[in-house]
């Protein structure tokens, strides 16, 4: 009994251990880019470089705003940010509201090639972007489509069929018997959808909504690409990838790495304010019933 009751601690021990190591491995990122961005050019510089912003002199801790107040005095940098919400929350609404109609009818509908539709919207998300952007940059540079327009459109291609195969197999959860007592009341196919299923699938609703907008909120290939003949277009990761500094071939990391906490606070902030949405929404298409 003692050697099974140690074998358990052990493998608790153990458990946790791994925990807190993973725990590290994805905070400690985020950690060191708010760490950076509170240095001056200075204390950047040092050597070993510290766990927390300290006086190059004094070594006392010494945190500066500097970095913050260089970013937001950037008018491309909050062009850029401007830039980005509109172009991911447009493309997530379009996405919710083409996904779920889709997802509607793959799920609760009947008609041929069916299955066939849903394989090649699974295989429409196989494809490496780069394999399409050359294509798909003439394409739209020939119909002279403005950057922003074609940014939403080119994210579709990604965050659509994303959409629509996670809210299909949430329709599918849903009971049957439901879309039947809708058509024995006189409702039609698309009032069923909008009245009665389409408010149950909230939490899916929610959870996809937030992976198509984190999606589209960090996109940089195609949007450097559609942006290179149109500056004032141009969404937040582009604009932090061309920070330049005071001096010839300067790197502004400090700036950088403020920036990168700026744009990833409002993700922050969407996962804790549907954390609960987001759970459910992951759990609820994994049982059928």
């Amino acid at each position: 009994m003692r050697n099974k009751g140690l074998i358990e601690v052990i493998k608790k021990g153990l458990f946790w251990l791994l925990v807190i190591i993973i725990f590290i491995y994805l905070v400690f990122p985020f950690y060191w880019a708010i760490n950076s961005s509170l240095k001056s050019e200075a204390q950047l510089q040092m050597t070993p470089a510290t766990f927390v912003p300290r006086d190059p002199e004094t070594y006392k801790f010494a945190p500066t705003l500097q970095n913050y107040r260089a970013v937001f005095s950037n008018d491309k940098f909050v062009r850029g940010l401007i830039n980005s919400a509109i172009v991911s929350m447009l493309t997530t609404l379009l996405a919710l509201a083409v996904g779920s109609v889709s997802a509607f009818a793959l799920g609760k509908l009947r008609f041929k090639g069916k299955t066939l539709s849903l394989y090649l919207i699974l295989a429409m998300t196989m494809f490496p972007q780069v394999t399409v952007l050359s294509g798909l940059y003439a394409v739209i540079n020939h119909l002279g489509i403005k950057a922003i327009p074609s940014m939403i459109l080119s994210y579709m291609l990604f965050t659509l069929p994303f959409t629509t195969w996670v809210m299909t197999s949430f329709f599918k959860s849903l009971p049957n018997e439901l879309l039947q007592s809708a058509q024995v009341d006189g409702a039609t196919p698309f009032q069923t959808f909008y009245k009665i299923l389409l408010p149950l699938t909230a939490p899916a609703l929610v959870t996809t909504g937030l992976l198509s907008f984190i999606a589209a909120w960090n996109e940089y290939l195609f949007a450097l690409t559609f942006t290179s003949i149109e500056p004032t277009a141009r969404t937040v990761p582009v604009a932090i990838a061309l920070f330049t500094g005071e001096v010839s071939r300067q790197i502004p990391f400090g700036e950088i790495m403020a920036a990168a906490v700026i744009v990833t606070i409002p993700l922050v902030v969407l996962v804790l304010i549907f954390q609960k949405r987001i759970v459910a929404g992951l759990t609820a298409g994994a049982v059928k019933g």
